[in-house]
């Protein structure tokens, strides 16, 4: 089993890095939050609940 892609608000960084906002479904969205966080940071809340959290490599 790997490590998820794909995370919740709340829910806490497993590594440094860029993160990005994506829809439900993993679709891209129209203006999406870009955040950047440490190992062991929670998650922001996004813009609407459907919307989740995933790893980008570059900001």
């Amino acid at each position: 089993m790997g490590q998820s892609h794909v995370f919740k608000s709340g829910h806490k960084a497993p590594n440094n890095g860029y993160y990005i906002e994506i829809g439900d479904t993993g679709d891209n969205v129209v203006n999406p939050k870009k955040i950047k966080l440490n190992a062991g940071d929670p998650f922001p809340e996004t813009s609407n609940d459907k919307r989740h959290w995933t790893y980008v490599r570059k900001p």
